[in-house]
C-alpha cells in the first residue's frame, strides 16, 4: 500500500471528485460513513459522545459523524470552535444539515470550552491532514481540555496538531488519540515511534478514492503486505531436491551465548532453505548439533570466540552476527573474512557492532548486503537520533553511500534501500520485544536470500513473516509470555497460510 502526502491525497480527492464523478459533498459524506461504520465496532453500544470539530472538511467530516451517530441512538453533542465566521462550502453545507437534526454549540471563545469530562468518548474533527502549522490560541485550548478528561478520543484521518508528512515539534497542542480512522491510505505519521502516544491504534478505510490515480503516484514510502510476500517466495516444484533451495552459512556465537546462533538456525531451517552449515567456536559444537540436529557445522577457529571464518565452499549465502562477540581476535576474523567473502551477506547483532567501532569496514561489504540493526545498534553504527524520522534519514545516507539494504526494526520495522525507497512492516506485536527475536529474524532473512530472493525483496518478506508469525504465537501464548522460540513455532502456520 502506498503512503502518499498531504498533497497527494488532496489531488486524489480532486481526481477523484472530477472522474468518479462525485460532487464533494457527496464524498465526504461517504467518507464519514466509513469512519462511522469503523467507530461502530470499536463502540458498538452508543455512549454519551462529544464530536468537536473545526470550520474546514475535517469538520465537515465531523459534522456528517454527528449526524450518522444520533441517527443511530448515540448521545451526541456537537460542538463546533468558530473564532470568526464562516467555513469550507461543504462544512457549511453540512451544519445546515445538522442544524435540522440537532444544532451544534459554537465555541467562539475560551470561556465557551465546555467540561468535555461528562462524556464517555470524544470524536476529535478540528483539523485533518492538510495541517502546516502548530496548533494555538482557542484551538490549542480546546486540545488541552480534550486531553485533559483522560477519555478515550477518535481522531478522523489524522489526531489534530500532528503533521503529516513532518517530524514531531514540541510546539502547539496536539490531541491524544486512543484510536485513529484514516481514510484511505495510512499517513507517514503513523509509522514514527515518537507519534505513537497521539496516534493511538490506527487502522484506515477505504472511501473510494480512485485507485488508478493512488497507484500512479510516485512515493519513497510504501507498506509491506501479503500478497508482495506471496509473490516472493519461490515455488516447491515438484522435483525439487534439497539442493533446489540453496546452501546457507550462519557465523556466530560465543561462550554462553551459542543460544542466539542456535535460534537463527533454527529459524532458518523453518524458512525453506535446502541445506545449512554453521560456524561456531568449539564451545557451541554440541549445542548446536542437538538445538539443530538438520544443520552441519563447519568449527571455527577459537574454544571460546571465533577467532578465524572460513567461507563453507559449498555455501550461497552467509548470515553473521548473532552472539558472536567483539573480542579482539573476532574483530580480526571478522575483517579477513570481508575481506575475502563475495557471497551475499545479511549482518547482524555484535557484527554490527564491529562495523560501528571499525567503520572502515563498510567499504568491504557487498553491494546488496542486509543490515539488521535494533535502535541501539542502529545509533552506534550512524550516530545518536533525535527522533525515528532522522533515524530513517540516516539509514537513506547509509544505504545509498554503501549500497546496503537497511531493516531498522521497530514496531513498525522499516527496510531501507539504496534507491531511496521505505517499505514500513504492519506485522508484529509488542511481545516480539524480547531477547532472541532478533536472531530469528536473521535466520529467516538469510534463508530466503538463500532461496534466491534479491535483497531488498528478502529483507521485506523476511520481517513480514517475523511479525506474522509473532503475531500468531501471541494469540496463542499471549504477548507477555511469548518466547523468541515461539515464533520460530509458529513459522509453520505462517507458510501453510500462504499456500507455501
Amino acid at each position: 500500500m502506498k503512503i502518499l502526502n498531504a498533497e497527494q491525497i488532496r489531488a486524489a480527492d480532486a481526481y477523484t471528485i472530477e472522474h468518479e464523478p462525485i460532487a464533494s459533498i457527496d464524498l465526504m459524506e461517504r467518507a464519514a460513513t466509513r469512519f462511522t461504520e469503523a467507530l461502530y465496532h470499536l463502540y458498538p453500544q452508543p455512549v454519551k459522545t462529544a464530536v468537536i470539530c473545526g470550520t474546514g472538511n475535517n469538520g465537515g467530516d465531523g459534522l456528517v459523524v454527528s449526524r450518522r451517530l444520533l441517527n443511530r441512538g448515540y448521545l451526541v453533542d456537537t460542538y463546533v470552535v468558530q473564532p470568526k465566521p464562516g467555513g469550507s462550502a461543504d462544512f457549511l453545507v453540512n451544519l445546515e444539515r445538522l442544524q435540522q437534526l440537532k444544532p451544534p454549540h459554537f465555541i467562539t471563545s475560551a470561556e465557551q470550552i465546555p467540561d468535555l469530562s461528562e462524556y464517555d468518548l470524544l470524536i476529535d474533527a478540528l483539523f485533518g491532514s492538510g495541517l502546516s502549522r502548530p496548533v494555538t490560541g482557542l484551538f490549542g485550548r480546546v486540545i488541552d481540555k480534550m486531553n485533559a478528561t483522560g477519555k478515550p478520543i477518535v481522531a478522523i484521518d489524522m489526531p489534530s496538531g500532528l503533521y503529516m508528512d513532518a517530524p514531531l515539534t514540541n510546539e502547539g497542542a496536539i490531541v491524544r488519540a486512543r484510536h485513529t480512522i484514516s481514510f484511505q491510505t495510512p499517513k507517514l505519521a503513523f509509522f514514527l515511534p515518537e507519534n505513537h502516544p497521539y496516534v493511538g491504534d490506527w487502522q484506515v478505510v477505504d472511501i473510494g478514492l480512485d485507485r488508478n490515480f493512488i497507484t500512479g503516484q510516485p512515493t519513497p514510502y510504501t507498506t509491506i503486505d501479503q500478497d508482495e510476500v506471496v509473490e516472493a517466495l519461490p515455488e516447491r516444484p515438484r522435483f525439487a531436491h534439497k539442493g533446489s533451495f540453496g546452501h546457507g552459512q550462519l557465523i556466530g556465537g560465543s561462550l554462553g551465548k551459542i543460544g542466539a546462533i542456535a535460534m537463527a538456525a533454527r529459524a532458518f531451517m523453518r524458512s525453506g532453505a535446502g541445506l545449512l552449515t554453521i560456524s561456531v567456536p568449539k564451545c557451541g559444537i554440541d549445542i548446536i548439533q542437538t538445538l539443530a540436529p538438520e544443520a552441519m557445522v563447519w568449527p571455527t577457529q577459537g574454544d571460546t570466540h571465533i577467532s578465524d571464518i572460513s567461507i563453507f565452499p559449498k555455501a550461497g549465502t552467509v548470515g553473521i552476527g548473532p552472539g558472536m562477540g567483539t573480542q579482539p581476535a573476532t574483530v580480526a576474523a571478522f575483517r579477513q573474512f570481508l575481506q575475502h567473502n563475495k557471497l551475499p551477506l545479511v549482518v547482524d547483532a555484535d557484527a554490527i557492532n564491529m562495523l560501528s567501532r571499525h567503520r572502515e569496514l563498510l567499504n568491504l561489504l557487498p553491494p546488496g548486503t542486509i543490515l539488521t540493526p535494533h535502535p541501539g545498534e542502529f545509533d552506534r553504527l550512524a550516530g545518536n537520533s533525535e527522533n525515528h524520522w532522522q533515524r530513517l534519514e540516516r539509514a537513506l545516507q547509509l544505504a545509498k553511500e554503501y549500497q546496503l539494504v537497511m531493516v531498522v526494526k521497530g514496531a513498525h520495522t522499516a527496510v531501507v534501500d539504496s534507491e531511496g525507497k521505505i517499505a514500513f512492516n504492519t506485522t508484529g506485536n509488542p511481545g516480539m520485544a524480547t531477547g532472541g527475536s532478533g536472531d530469528v529474524l536473521l535466520g529467516i532473512i538469510t534463508a530466503l536470500r538463500t532461496q534466491g530472493l534479491a535483497p531488498v525483496a528478502a529483507a521485506r518478506a523476511g520481517v513480514w513473516l517475523h511479525g506474522r508469525a509473532g503475531d500468531l504465537a501471541a494469540a496463542d501464548k499471549s504477548q507477555t509470555a511469548l518466547l523468541a522460540t515461539d515464533i520460530i513455532a509458529y513459522l509453520p502456520q505462517v507458510f501453510h497460510r500462504l499456500g507455501r
